[in-house]
């Protein structure tokens, strides 16, 4: 009873459109889409059941962020992780699974960072945490008047008071973006490059305003980068209500010291692994369709939404495709990239490898936007192609996907466009809570929906199925 009233559900909305499944115009071709429309459905309901029902990606991200925990590349954590993956992969019973070598950065944290602000009449505490990648303060901490800054032209325009303080940039998210990873893209330039651009006209330190627009006071780790022409300076991020706190006080005109001590360091590039497993294809075996996510993880959390659920909902869409008996035409390999967080290395390391044995890889599909209710894909596909899988949005839409995007893949994926001409995407996931958590303290596994993250991994094991079934060119 239950599979008729799917099929006649699946019929109506077929009917209802005004079209069919691939757009074909003879009654002959309308009665053929019917039928693969309906066949397509019900193996996307068959996926969506197992992961629903019976699925292990809640439970894989519980291990992964309980027993392992943060996996920074280098860290004891991520060679702990290594090992959880490729046990997690046999589990799901991949019929390979191996390990690719790529050398990764090694920063290491070396402690607690503080850091507290004193003037005539006030002082207070900072919530925060250094940067990756940063230099430490030394053994002792570094004291020095605090230059707000709003962006990078008032910082160039006030260069000759910059030399000898610490450089504070109070740039916030544009409220405006209703995408928060554009406010995120428009932000991040203060972190990765503030330092290097205090540096030039002296500064001895750097503050950044936390890339979040949360209304908590947790401060944001994340990467930075050094030029080796310009002295490296250590910095940190501050939790939004510190900075807010510290941004009124100098635009007041209070008079105040930043006494920062951290203790970053960098140890020697060091060996680490993308995990890989495969199920092998049955007509096309060397042609290859990768999903993946980055095991690693900034240091003062979890990585729950980043990257942990993307891992998990990667090894579950093998686990599901193996579950319900479905013999890929193509291979389809889960990666776990190694060093997204301070160098994209892994990413990089698979591409090339992909490269120089000539591999074909129809598509890379990355999970790294969190674990929160599915919406649309990004690929990077022209309008035409686009045009022509749009019909697929029939099949997913049950399930949370209501668009393809024109754009591409992450940053682990994009490599394989330009190593291998893939085409390459990411599943976008609501973003309005995704920068509360990202690189902080809270980015632990309670912060995760269970349900959510299961319908993450229902859509793109759907729409891996559809790749290897039509590949790009489904009419």
């Amino acid at each position: 009873m239950k599979a008729k009233w799917l099929t006649g559900i699946a019929l109506f909305f077929l009917l209802a459109s005004g079209g069919v499944a691939f757009g074909q115009a003879d009654s002959s071709a309308i009665l053929i889409d019917r039928s693969r429309f309906v066949e397509d459905s019900a193996l996307i309901r068959r996926l969506a059941d197992t992961i629903l029902t019976d699925g292990q990606t809640y439970d894989n991200l519980r291990v992964l962020t309980k027993k392992v925990g943060a996996r920074l590349s280098g860290s004891p954590g991520f060679y702990k992780a290594e090992r959880w993956a490729w046990q997690a992969l046999e589990e799901a019973e991949a019929d390979k699974v191996w390990m690719q070598e790529c050398m990764v950065p090694h920063w290491v944290r070396g402690g607690k960072d503080t850091a507290r602000f004193y003037g005539p009449g006030v002082a207070g505490g900072l919530d925060i945490i250094a940067l990756g990648n940063s230099v430490g303060t030394g053994a002792k901490p570094l004291e020095a008047k605090v230059l707000l800054v709003h962006n990078f032209d008032e910082l160039d325009q006030r260069k000759e008071e910059v030399k000898g303080k610490i450089v504070f940039y109070n740039y916030p998210f544009n409220p405006l973006f209703v995408e928060t990873f554009a406010a995120y893209s428009d932000a991040v330039r203060y972190r990765g490059a503030g330092a290097v651009r205090a540096a030039r006209y002296g500064a001895v330190g750097v503050l950044v305003r936390s890339m979040s627009e949360s209304i908590d006071n947790v401060p944001h780790t994340g990467a930075m980068n050094y030029v080796d022409s310009l002295p490296k300076i250590p910095a940190a991020a501050v939790g939004l209500r510190d900075a807010d706190r510290l941004a009124a006080l100098l635009e007041g005109h209070a008079d105040l010291t930043v006494s920062l001590f951290t203790h970053g360091y960098m140890l020697p590039d060091t060996l680490a692994h993308n995990v890989i497993g495969e199920l092998k294809g049955t007509v096309f075996p060397d042609q290859y369709i990768t999903v993946g996510g980055h095991l690693d993880s900034w240091d003062p959390a979890e990585g729950a939404m980043d990257d942990g659920a993307g891992d998990v909902q990667s090894i579950e869409v093998l686990r599901a495709l193996r579950a319900i008996g479905y013999k890929p035409r193509h291979t389809i390999r889960v990666v776990l990239f190694a060093n997204e967080e301070n160098g994209g290395r892994g990413g990089r390391k698979y591409a090339a490898a992909a490269k120089e044995a000539g591999e074909q890889h129809l598509l890379g599909l990355e999970s790294d936007n969190g674990g929160f209710t599915p919406r649309t894909f990004s690929l990077s596909l022209s309008d035409e192609k686009l045009a022509l899988i749009r019909p697929w949005l029939d099949l997913l839409r049950p399930y949370g996907t209501y668009a393809f995007e024109k754009g591409g893949g992450g940053s682990d994926t994009n490599p394989l466009q330009g190593a291998v001409g893939a085409v390459v995407g990411e599943i976008r996931p609501d973003s309005q809570r995704y920068f509360d958590y990202h690189h902080a303290r809270t980015d632990v596994l309670e912060n995760v929906n269970k349900r959510e993250l299961e319908l993450g991994a229902v859509n793109m094991a759907a729409l891996i199925y559809l790749v290897d079934k039509y590949g790009w060119s489904p009419d």
